[in-house]
């Protein structure tokens, strides 16, 4: 599908009258403007908007279909030219009539807005449709669906090079709910990777090949360009002790002009980052900034590609990955919130204003955890709520909430007969283990309390395998999760199996 989203500049004045025939009309004159703008090519459509932006009958805009973005400038970002793609008598009166249709809108209640777009699409200009609340930097959006397209697949990795937990070698997948954060106050989601999981689309269309210009991202030296955030020395390093930003171009890590050390690269260690790595020909760039608190982008490296052998010309091949290698080398931990990658070097000019942006939504974090509440050293039970389960010997969990191994923001729960032992997932089942000490025991003991997937009580999420959780399943502990490759994993009243009462321990 192509898609159209505008956001509208809301305008204080009195309301217009409102009555049938002036919904029908504004109806009539939207549709034929946005029929009009469908039957243009993409760089036409392109055109209009940018024009309709510059002018202010648009505040922001996103032309895409489900398989890439072909054009767009988000929240406070204004275009700075056109490219005359129509003749400037089309081109202007489309645009011209275009804004004036959205004035109209722009001076609706939002209810008004609803049943103008009901009557978009009753009349058939529009498929489906979408009015979001407007708030002060959220601007109301109006979502117009075109033409149907096709979408390559973005999946866990498959088996290759590194192998991955889950059965026959495929890494883990994610959770949509797993690293949330509010952007101006409302609730948004990133992708939290841990070790072992991480995507790849070998069938990516549109990305940077061989020695193509890319704006970020397999078998060799200079056959990927991916960006590395992290505090590996193996091959390149910046000053202080890291976290660094580095390009992974296969094979190496560089953080300046060559391999080694860059004393120009800081370490960068705040709650969230914009990282930018950017390459072409016998060109490139690593910038980056605390993406809540900096307005621009500096700068750590800008020059020539590496004179190492087989990195200048690069041999990129294409694929896009996320939290692996190129050889599905899987240690990788982090959370990604928003990306993109482009098919031409962008100028820091246009990175500056992607990261002012950025600034503007006021990134922030928020709670990992829902459901009934837990406190810090308190001894609690876990009920099942299976069916048939409720009041079986054995079906009850008795243990003590201790502050998080591996995260703060969730929990780590120690035996009360045995102290010093804690439930972990080990080959995807909970047992209880000493304590020794290790980043993996640590990550493997905690876990996230959400509010249950049956609506009784609260379901227990493993924080480094984070579509896992506690379940019951033939009378053993498993982290597990709904309709994956394992037994324990079966779909059959798995939101119940998964359900657990919280409440106060055993004597």
């Amino acid at each position: 599908m192509i898609i159209l989203t505008v956001g509208l500049q809301e305008i204080q004045s009195k309301e217009p009258d409102w009555d049938e025939d002036v919904c029908s009309d504004l109806v009539n004159q939207v549709g034929q403007k946005i029929e009009q703008i469908g039957q243009l090519d993409d760089s036409q459509k392109t055109d209009v908007l940018m024009r309709a932006q510059r002018g202010g009958s648009v505040r922001w805009h996103i032309l895409s279909t489900e398989q890439q973005i072909i054009s767009f400038t988000y929240w406070e970002s204004y275009w700075e030219g056109c490219t005359d793609v129509l003749s400037m008598s089309v081109g202007l009166k489309l645009v011209r009539d275009l804004g004036s249709n959205l004035e109209q809108l722009q001076k609706l209640k939002r209810s008004q807005v609803v049943d103008i777009c009901y009557g978009l699409k009753n009349a058939g200009f529009v498929k489906c449709f979408v009015v979001q609340e407007a708030t002060q930097d959220n601007p109301p959006v109006l979502s117009k669906v075109i033409q149907p397209t096709s979408f390559p697949s973005f999946a866990p990795y498959p088996p290759g090079g590194f192998s991955g937990p889950e059965s026959n070698g495929y890494g883990n997948q994610t959770s949509a709910i797993e690293a949330p954060v509010t952007l101006n106050g409302q609730k948004a989601y990133g992708v939290f990777v841990s070790p072992g999981t991480g995507y790849r689309n070998n069938a990516a269309n549109g990305t940077a090949t061989a020695d193509a210009a890319e704006g970020i991202t397999n078998t060799g030296n200079g056959h990927m360009e991916a960006i590395y955030y992290g505090t590996c020395t193996s091959w390149g390093s910046g000053a202080g002790s890291g976290p660094w930003i580095m390009a992974d171009l296969k094979n190496n890590l560089f953080s300046g002009a060559s391999e080694g050390y860059n004393a120009g690269d800081p370490s960068i260690s705040s709650r969230f980052v914009t990282t930018v790595v950017k390459g072409g020909a016998n060109t490139r760039a690593i910038r980056g900034a605390d993406a809540a608190s900096s307005s621009s982008l500096s700068t750590y490296y800008s020059g020539a590609r590496p004179s190492v052998s087989g990195y200048n010309p690069m041999s990129k091949e294409g694929a896009i990955i996320l939290g692996i290698g190129g050889d599905n080398s899987n240690s990788a931990q982090g959370t990604l919130y928003e990306g993109v990658m482009t098919t031409s070097y962008p100028s820091d000019a246009t990175e500056n204003a992607v990261q002012a942006n950025i600034l503007a939504v006021k990134y922030a974090t928020t709670s990992l955890t829902s459901g009934t509440a837990l406190t810090v050293g308190s001894s609690i039970s876990l009920r099942a709520t299976t069916n048939g389960y409720t009041t079986r010997s054995g079906s009850t969990v008795n243990t003590q909430v201790v502050t998080s191994l591996g995260n703060s923001a969730c929990f780590s729960f120690e035996s009360v007969d045995t102290p010093g032992s804690y439930i972990r997932h080990y080959n995807f089942a909970l047992v209880l283990n000493a304590n020794d000490g290790t980043k993996q025991f640590y990550e493997d003991a905690t876990f996230c309390p959400q509010s249950s997937l049956n609506g009784e009580g609260s379901s227990i999420g493993s924080w480094s395998y984070s579509t896992r959780y506690f379940r019951h399943y033939t009378n053993v502990l498993y982290a597990a999760s709904n309709g994956g490759v394992h037994t324990f994993d079966a779909t059959a009243s798995f939101n119940d199996d998964v359900s657990w009462v919280i409440s106060s321990g055993f004597a």
